[in-house]
């Protein structure tokens, strides 16, 4: 992190949302992505990203939208950087509100969003109402009033989409190659794993995997390991131990990834998460 970033974080123990205010200046993070559907809005200065294959600015007052596992970068073009505040909802927590609140969601679909980018001062008012909710530990009858201001604002933006299709545009071979991933993201691969697995060698299997989903595989491995070291870490197991359960070398290995990718050390987003002390 640079001189003058910061990040002010905190978990909501019913509801499992994080909640994150940041300021950064010049590079924020490197590509990644979580297993979160992350909600927020653009407080100060013009915040640049990467998603969707598209440069987005989101200037202030702009609501930005993303769906789990959607690959994003961040970055400050001005001097003056950027400031956000952030929702992180567990996509198990959405679905569920969302079905309890809107009796006509269909079965077998995920939620979501149509855009990355919205302009819609009414939603951003409700964001700030949640985010001011869980951060001030207001009373769980306050919490849950401005989660449901929320998603009812929210409905307006989602759609639903099949849980389990397969998106006709990625290759076969790619979508091989991530499944192959996900099932044994704690191993050991070699690209010759994967190309095994896909049916083409090594090189063609790393073209069509960067041009699918943004990442060549190694990188898209190191971000699966990451997204399961926030939960690891957020459950109370220290870093040293996440490191090893994951495959990283150690735990410094595992602290320089996880900075570039979230901008804060595993200790920090334990502590603030688990209420347990750093190891």
């Amino acid at each position: 992190m640079g001189t003058h970033d910061w990040i002010d974080l905190q978990k909501d123990a019913e509801t499992g949302i994080e909640t994150i205010r940041a300021h950064f200046e010049g590079h924020a993070y490197d590509p990644h992505f979580h297993e979160s559907y992350l909600i927020g809005f653009t407080e100060q200065g013009i915040q640049q990203f990467h998603c969707r294959r598209e440069l987005h600015s989101s200037m202030p007052g702009q609501v930005f939208l993303l769906e789990p596992g959607e690959i994003h970068d961040g970055h400050a073009p001005d001097q003056s950087g950027f400031t956000y505040s952030l929702l992180y909802l567990d996509p198990q927590w959405i679905e569920r509100e969302l079905r309890a609140l809107f009796e006509d969601a269909p079965n077998q679909c995920q939620p979501a969003f149509a855009k990355t980018l919205e302009n819609e001062p009414a939603l951003v008012a409700v964001i700030a109402d949640a985010f001011q909710a869980l951060q001030g530990r207001e009373m769980r009858i306050v919490r849950q009033a401005a989660l449901d201001a929320l998603l009812g604002k929210l409905a307006r933006h989602l759609s639903w989409r099949p849980r389990h299709a397969s998106d006709p545009r990625l290759p076969a071979v790619a979508l091989r190659a991530r499944d192959y991933l996900h099932a044994h993201m704690d191993q050991d691969l070699g690209l010759d794993d994967l190309a095994r697995v896909s049916g083409v060698d090594r090189f063609r299997l790393s073209r069509a995997f960067k041009a699918a989903f943004g990442l060549a595989p190694h990188a898209y491995l190191v971000q699966l390991r990451l997204a399961r070291a926030r939960q690891l870490l957020a459950a109370g197991q220290p870093p040293a131990l996440v490191a090893m359960t994951l495959g990283f070398a150690d735990q410094s290995h595992l602290g320089r990834w996880f900075r570039r990718a979230y901008g804060l050390t595993p200790a920090h987003y334990r502590r603030r998460c688990s209420d347990l002390p750093d190891a």
